[in-house]
This record gives C-alpha cells, sequence and structure tokens, in this order.
C-alpha cells in the first residue's frame, strides 16, 4: 500500500489490536490471550507484533515520513492531564513540543505523537484501561502475549549486551531518522528544571550525528521507558508530588499554577484544596499491573549492570562512551526512581489485607537488590550459605535509603494487622525477614541512615535549591553531572528530593521501629501458639467423634465458640509451613536488630502469662475498670484476627435456649412439651431416685440432673427470681430433635430391615444400647471420681 493509505489505516489498525481508550473495544485482548488454551492465535500475535515484525515495519515506515497522530490529553494519567489542561508543561521529555490545542469548534487537548510513540501509547495503556474486559477461563499473567511482548521490547529497545538494532529500512543503507524538534503550538510554562533528552544532550557532544549509528536510535529507548513509566506509574496525586519538594517551592508551584488556571480560564483562582482534589485520581492497580511494574524493574537492573566498567582515563572516557552507556547509567535513578517509590507508597497505604499483596511484596523486593541481576556468578560453595552483600552496592543502598527504611516501616505496619496464622501471611513475614537479613545489608543501610543523620556543616543556608531530584536534573550516577564527592550530601539530596525538606525522618534502627519490630515479634509468638492450638483441636476433634456422639448433644456443640481460619481447610501441612515461616522470620528479624535472648524469652513469657493451663484457651489483651474489663487496641485487633476469644457460652436453662439450625423447630417445640408434661407428673419420684446411694442413684442423678446449671444459676448476678426455676431432676428429650439423631435412627431401621427385625425389635436394640451407653457413663463420671454434688 501507498504511505498515504497506510497512514490513514494506522489509527484504526492500532485501536483494533489493543482496544479503544475507553475500554469498550476490547480489540485482540492481549491481556488474556494465552498458547495454553489459544495456541494459533497466541503465536500468530507474538510473530506480528515482534519488533521484528510486520507491524514495527509499518510503524518505522511511518515515521520516516514524519507522520502525527493525536492522542487525547484526556486519557493521560491524572497529574499530567490535569498539569496540561492548566498550560503547564511537565517535566517529562516526553510531552515537550507535542501539546496541540484544539482547532476552532474542536474539542480537548491532544499530543501530537510519531508512529513509534502512538503505538506504544497505545500499548502501554491498554493495561490500564482494558482491566474489565471479560474472562472466560483462569488467566496467569505472567503467561500471557501482553506479558512476552513486554519482556520482548525491553530485551530489544533496552538490550543487556550489544546495541539496540537497527529498524528495518526501506532504503539500503538508510536509516530512520530521529524525532526533530518542533516548535510548540501553544506557549507553555514549565514549573521547574527538566531535563533535556539524553539523545539530544549526547548529539550536541557528537561531532558528526553519521559517525555513531547508535546515537539515532537511542532515542527509541529513552521514549519505550518514559512511555512504561508514565502510563504504569505516573498516577498519585499532586499532593504527593509537592511533598517532595522543599517548602518555598511547594508554596511557589502552587500559586503560579492557580494564576495560570485564572488567567486562562477567566475564573477566580480556586483555593488550595480545590487544586489539589484536581489532581487527585482514582488509582487502583491490578495484581497483573504490579507484575508488570515488576518485570520492568528487573530488566532495568539487569540494563543497568551490564554496563562496561568506566576507563581509568577521563579523556578516555568522554570518547569512547555510548549513548546507550550513558542512558544506562542514569536509567534508574533519572526515570525509576521517583516515581516507583510513590507507586509504591500508594500500594503499602492502600492495598487491601490479603495475600495479594504478595505480588506488590516481590515487586519491592526485586527493586531492592539489585545485585541478584548482576552478571557475574556466585562463587560456588559446597556450604548453602548465603550470600553477602558486596560493598560496591553500598552507592546504591544509600541513594535508595527510603526504599528500605520507610517502605520497611509501612511493611511493619501492614503486619502487625494481618493474622500471620494464614500460611500466605507467615510466607511474606518471612521473605521480608529473610531479604534484609542478607549479611552485610544492615550495616550498610546503618551507614546510610549515619551518612543522614550528619549534622550539616558545609552545606549553606540557601543550599536547599541544589538538592534536585534525577528527574529535574540531576543525576547520582552521571559521571557528567557536578561532582560530588560527599556521602552524606547525596544521602540528604535523595531524601529531601523524595519527601521534602520538611520530612522528619524515622531511623529503622531506632528506637520507635524497633519497638514495632518487638511487637511484630510479639505477635508471631502468639500465631504460632495460635497454629498449634488449631492443630490440637483439630486432632483431639477427629479423635473424639465416634458413634455415639451422634446421639447426644456435647458441650462444644451447645456453647462452642470456636473460630477458625484457613487452616481448618489447607490440613496439617500448611501449618507446619506456618510454624516453619514464622520461627525463621523471629530469627532473621532478631539477627537484623540484634534482639537478644533475654528480650526473647521475656516476650515469650508474656505471650504465655495469658494462656490457661492447657495452653490452648487465650484471652484478648484487655484492661480491669470499674465496669468490668475493658479491650485494649491490641486486644480488638486479637478478637479480629481470630487470634483470641473469650469464652462466650450459653449460661441459661438449655432446654430454653434458641433452636438451632441443625434441629426441627416443630419437634424441639413438641418434645418440649412432652418432657415438661413427664417433669412435673414424675417430679417426687424422680427427686426419689436421686437421692439414693446406690448405682440407680448415680444413674439418675447423673442423667436426670444439670448441677453445673444449678450453680451458675445459684451465683448469677443475672437471675432475680430463682424460686420459679426448676432445679431438680428432670427428662430431657431435645437431643432427639437433632436432624442428625434423626438421620441416624433412619439408618438404624434401614439396616434392621435387611435382618428383618421389626420396628419394635429395632426400638428395643436401641433401648438396649442406649442404656449400656448410659451405664458406663454414669460409671466413668459418677463411680470413678468423687461424688462432689
Amino acid at each position: 500500500f501507498s504511505l498515504k493509505e497506510l497512514h490513514g489505516i494506522f489509527p484504526w489498525l492500532v485501536e483494533s489490536i489493543f482496544g479503544s481508550l475507553d475500554g469498550i473495544i476490547v480489540g485482540w485482548n492481549l491481556r488474556c490471550l494465552q498458547g495454553r488454551t489459544n495456541p494459533n492465535e497466541y503465536s500468530v500475535a507474538l510473530d506480528f507484533l515482534d519488533p521484528s515484525g510486520p507491524m514495527m515495519k509499518l510503524v518505522y515506515k511511518l515515521q520516516a515520513e514524519e507522520y502525527r497522530y493525536d492522542f487525547p490529553v484526556s486519557y493521560l494519567p491524572g497529574p499530567v492531564k490535569a498539569s496540561i489542561q492548566e498550560q503547564v508543561l511537565p517535566e517529562c521529555s516526553l510531552y515537550h513540543n507535542k501539546v496541540q490545542f484544539p482547532s476552532s469548534g474542536g474539542l480537548g487537548l491532544n499530543l501530537a505523537l510519531n508512529p513509534f510513540e502512538y503505538y506504544m501509547f497505545y500499548f502501554a495503556i491498554s493495561l490500564i484501561t482494558q482491566k474489565n474486559s471479560p474472562v472466560t477461563h483462569h488467566v496467569s499473567p505472567s503467561n500471557s502475549a501482553y506479558f512476552i511482548l513486554v519482556d520482548t521490547y525491553l530485551k530489544c529497545f533496552l538490550p543487556t549486551e550489544g546495541s539496540v538494532l537497527p529498524p528495518p529500512s526501506s532504503n539500503p543503507g538508510g536509516a530512520i531518522p530521529s524525532p526533530t524538534p518542533r516548535s510548540p503550538a501553544v506557549p507553555f510554562s514549565s514549573y521547574g528544571m527538566h531535563h533535556t533528552s539524553l539523545l539530544k544532550r549526547h548529539i550536541a557532544h557528537q561531532p558528526s550525528v553519521n559517525a555513531d549509528p547508535a546515537s539515532q536510535e537511542i532515542w527509541r529507548s529513552e521514549t519505550l521507558l518514559q512511555i512504561f513509566v508514565e502510563m504504569w506509574l505516573h498516577h498519585y496525586s499532586l499532593e504527593m508530588y509537592q511533598k517532595m519538594q522543599s517548602p518555598h517551592v511547594k508554596l511557589e508551584v502552587l500559586h503560579y499554577r492557580l494564576s495560570i488556571s485564572s488567567k486562562h480560564h477567566g475564573s477566580p483562582a480556586q483555593s488550595s484544596y480545590q487544586a489539589l482534589h484536581a489532581y487527585q485520581e482514582s488509582f487502583k492497580p491490578t495484581e497483573e499491573h504490579v507484575l508488570v511494574v515488576r518485570l520492568l524493574v528487573k530488566h532495568l537492573h539487569a540494563f543497568s549492570n551490564s554496563l562496561k566498567p568506566e576507563p581509568l582515563s577521563p579523556s578516555a572516557h568522554s570518547h569512547t562512551a555510548s549513548p546507550l552507556e550513558e542512558f544506562k547509567r542514569v536509567v534508574i535513578p533519572r526515570f525509576v526512581q521517583e516515581k516507583l517509590y510513590i507507586f509504591l507508597q500508594h500500594c503499602f497505604g492502600h492495598w487491601p489485607l490479603d495475600a495479594s499483596f504478595r505480588a506488590v511484596l516481590e515487586m519491592w523486593l526485586s527493586y531492592l537488590q539489585p545485585w541478584r541481576y548482576a552478571p557475574e556468578k556466585p562463587p560456588q560453595s559446597t556450604e548453602p550459605l548465603p550470600r553477602s552483600v558486596s560493598e560496591k552496592w553500598a552507592a546504591f543502598i544509600q541513594e535508595n535509603l527510603l526504599m528500605y527504611t520507610k517502605l520497611f516501616v509501612g511493611f511493619l505496619n501492614r503486619a502487625l494487622r494481618t493474622d500471620l496464622v494464614s500460611p500466605k501471611n507467615a510466607l511474606m513475614v518471612f521473605r521480608v525477614a529473610k531479604v534484609f537479613a542478607q549479611p552485610n545489608l544492615a550495616e550498610m543501610i546503618l551507614k546510610g541512615e549515619q551518612l543522614f543523620l550528619e549534622p550539616e556543616l558545609v552545606i549553606p543556608h540557601r543550599q536547599h535549591r541544589l538538592f534536585m531530584s534525577p528527574t529535574l536534573g540531576g543525576s547520582f550516577l552521571s559521571s557528567r553531572s557536578p561532582a560530588v564527592t560527599d556521602a552524606s550530601f547525596k544521602v540528604k539530596s535523595h531524601v529531601y528530593s523524595l519527601e521534602g525538606q520538611d520530612f522528619q525522618y524515622k531511623q529503622m534502627f531506632g528506637t520507635e521501629v524497633r519497638n514495632l519490630v518487638l511487637k511484630l515479634a510479639q505477635l508471631i509468638c502468639q500465631a504460632q501458639q495460635t497454629a498449634k492450638s488449631i492443630s490440637d483441636h483439630s486432632a483431639e476433634t477427629m479423635a473424639s467423634q465416634s458413634f455415639f456422639s451422634w446421639f447426644r448433644f456435647t458441650p462444644s456443640e451447645m456453647n462452642g465458640s470456636y473460630t477458625g481460619n484457613d487452616l481448618d481447610e489447607i490440613g496439617q501441612d500448611s501449618i507446619k509451613k506456618t510454624d516453619e515461616y514464622l520461627e525463621k522470620a523471629l530469627e532473621y528479624l532478631c539477627q537484623i536488630f540484634k534482639l537478644s535472648e533475654a528480650q526473647l524469652t521475656q516476650m515469650m513469657m508474656k505471650c504465655g502469662t495469658a494462656q490457661d493451663e492447657n495452653g490452648k484457651k487465650q484471652l484478648p489483651d484487655c484492661i480491669a475498670s470499674e465496669n468490668g474489663l475493658i479491650l485494649t487496641p491490641l486486644g480488638r485487633y486479637q478478637i479480629i484476627n481470630g487470634l483470641r476469644r473469650f469464652e462466650v457460652q450459653y449460661q441459661g436453662d438449655t432446654e430454653l435456649q434458641p433452636i438451632r439450625s441443625y434441629e426441627n423447630a416443630a419437634l424441639v417445640r413438641l418434645l418440649f412439651r412432652f418432657s415438661s408434661v413427664l417433669n412435673e407428673r414424675f417430679a417426687d419420684q424422680m427427686e426419689v431416685l436421686c437421692s439414693r446411694e446406690d448405682f440407680l442413684g448415680r444413674l439418675c442423678r447423673y442423667h436426670l440432673t444439670n448441677p453445673q446449671l444449678v450453680q451458675k444459676i445459684r451465683y448469677s448476678p443475672v437471675v432475680r427470681d430463682r424460686t420459679s426455676l426448676n432445679w431438680g431432676p428432670r427428662i430431657s428429650l431435645r437431643f432427639l430433635a437433632s436432624y442428625r439423631t434423626l438421620i441416624s435412627l433412619l439408618m438404624i431401621y434401614f439396616l434392621a430391615s435387611w435382618f428383618y427385625i421389626g420396628p419394635v425389635g429395632c426400638t428395643f436394640i436401641i433401648l438396649i444400647g442406649y442404656f449400656l451407653y448410659a451405664v458406663v457413663m454414669t460409671f466413668f463420671f459418677e463411680g470413678w471420681k468423687p461424688h462432689e454434688h
């Protein structure tokens, strides 16, 4: 086809593949397309959208003619959309010289994108806009066509080995030019310093563009990464972003934006609350979204770690460093660090307290461990000892101090509110403790905190203007930035650029956080004891099940308040795993924070004070007052999560308690009336029988009296009129109204019919069997134990 025809069909084709921006058109639904369920469509889609496939060839063909396509600003992430609508230029160079005002009668602002940008914008944003697409079967996000394509594009445009492959060209020996700067279509004002494109800076130092072909193609790598970061991570509110600036800059930005809005729209300046509220966005990332971001983080670590060693001679470096090597040097601090930090903070604060948080946790731990993606191989050893973190990563840890310390405190606060008896929650605590317990890591984090807390002796009073975040022009790793030799200055620059000058830092190894760790260790001990009690309870339940238990109520049935959790459904193996995870997590926490054995022993004793003799029933944490026991916040947490409970039992007359779901209501009422008539008519005779001292008396006392109820009523502060209560012996037939009793009787009659035993004979056998059972129970409870009534 001719370029003109391809130019007209390109937007329709992109929307047909990735779906519409409003989510109405699903497109090819790449997020749900898997090779296991649709192998033919899966392979065809991957081949068609491959970096060297037909679709990308079309993109490069249109790129050569510098065509432009409109992308609505209204579908950009909330902070960027609000900024552009107020005609304030975002600092990201991706939006520079691209914003177009609508023509007369047009609606809304648009970005004028080249074909490569337009294609990647749609590809990246489809992860957000198509989250509600229909799913007819279980989908594994890591096996979907979308996930594989993200990995393929990252490996192609951000290669860890070699250089970026040149795009296919229709002209032999030709090359696709990088986007040319264009004059802005509307005057925009920038509220802060924004860095120029890495490509433009590098080309400015090149004597000839054609001398280095890679300099023409580095723009694809930078554009791809900027689009992925903007679409997937840039969804926090302006309030959170402004919190990362100094108070002076924050005030200036707010006043300037309000004045710009008032000048262009002819409306009075909004209040600060309204201005900040306009930048709020309802952002709820999905688990698939987080998995894709984790893939991006892991690849960027591998990409950055593939940087070639620096030459010793500075002059040699300036002539030999390629644009791709420069890009590797600054890719994480300049493009990712700030937005990923806020993205993680948002997830830590808003994600539900369930096992799905594991995806966020693993993404965070992947960022914290760049050494896992380094090219060097760990030394082979016969002993499986934990690998020590090399000192060469000290700079990375210091320049990402908040990622380690503040988010660790955020995780502690989450862990203190979760049910650690659950195996999945216990696994998450174990994973974090294991990562932070790596040899030498805690020491390097402590060193970073000490550098941050050093007094500012050489920094002038107004030096805070130089604390620039990497996205605002500074680069911690780039040799082209001003040489910074003071390690303390680097750490302060990192913290203040992300949290602002008025930030009150909470030390990870300080007293406050240490107390949180001790609370977590105490909850771990309680969870271990709870898991053990659940295991013992399950074992006892299985062992105590007998045939005759189907015929009588037991105290656990009528009064039990046992609250189980997922361990009851998973089984004993998961209980063992939970205990192993919690035991290792406690061991790792002791290594990280240097907890002594005396502290652990005292904590274990404190956990055991609330247990009774058999070590199973623990009362929630509470304090005594004039009105009785009052739950503490810890006690409320223990009840909500099922860690502890009060023994709430029905203490009234068992004959008058509410009808249960496993009882027949009509039979309960009928049997109660019948037993009441018998008790009234034979009350004197039963009293005489129970007063006898022989075996018959013991038999009647055990089955016709309830001494525990008498004691409870006698000393109860609630019961006023005790004279109207029947304390004497009586007959109770309510157990016959239980559905399982009725089913058992029907089964017995059915089996008896096979042996030609009639109803009368069958009834006689049941009565004889029940009488023998009553005799045995009488001997066990009345004959073999001292009589206390």
